[in-house]
């Protein structure tokens, strides 16, 4: 079993759906399977074309210095896209263009037309029955997340248990701090680990990083390494 060519737009726009809804290849963590894909693109993919696979290829970039001891196995990576096209959400492929000099009885458009408005009424019709059947039932509990965040200093002078400090003093109805380690990243640095409750409806993920961010004397970057939800 072997990956996609991803040295092409085909396999570019595969991998840009794969990690579309995903932070990893394959599981919650980075692992040799995101390895085993970095090495093949071999360059940061078109954040204009591929926006999934650019923010992608920038998180497995900053574990580089780590690739080599990341777990797992590289023959998942094949697997995960096996499965991918197993399910039917691989891009589809464009029709090849017919070799015709008679244009005068092809229908570009109509029937295109026709299918994405029976479509947007179908879909419209499951919406308001969901409303609907969500009205009727009330309110239910809150749907909160399991997040796992790591935050990266500037260097090996970086005072961690001052950046922790700041961290956790960031405030929000609907988070709540949770358990933190220092792991070593190489050459005498260590990123922070920090487990978090987030209430989905009341914290924004991306916001909280941007608060975090504005410790600068002591963040580099942050990454939601997992999330799951309760």
């Amino acid at each position: 079993m072997s990956l996609p060519a991803f040295n092409t737009d085909a396999g570019l726009a595969l991998l840009d759906t794969h990690v579309g809804t995903r932070s990893y290849i394959n599981g919650f963590t980075a692992s040799q399977a995101d390895v085993a894909v970095y090495e093949q693109v071999g360059s940061r993919p078109s954040e204009d074309k591929y926006p999934h696979a650019a923010r992608w290829w920038d998180h497995i970039e900053s574990y580089k210095a780590e690739h080599s001891t990341l777990s797992g196995d590289k023959t998942a990576a094949a697997a995960a896209f096996a499965h991918l096209a197993a399910s039917g959400s691989t891009p589809a492929a464009k029709p090849a263009a017919k070799e015709d000099d008679d244009d005068d009885d092809v229908d570009l458009f109509g029937s295109d037309d026709e299918v994405d408005e029976e479509a947007e009424r179908i879909k419209a019709e499951r919406v308001k029955a969901y409303e609907a059947k969500k009205a009727n039932k009330g309110p239910g509990p809150a749907a909160k997340s399991v997040v796992t965040l790591e935050v990266k200093p500037w260097d090996d002078e970086t005072d961690m248990a001052e950046l922790e400090k700041n961290l956790r003093s960031i405030e929000q109805d609907g988070l709540v701090w949770g358990a933190s380690k220092l792991v070593p990243v190489g050459y005498g640095v260590s990123k922070l680990q920090i487990t978090l409750v987030v209430e989905d409806a009341k914290v924004s993920l991306d916001a909280l990083q941007d608060l975090i961010a504005e410790d600068e004397d002591h963040v580099q970057s942050s990454d939601v390494a997992a999330m799951q939800k309760l």
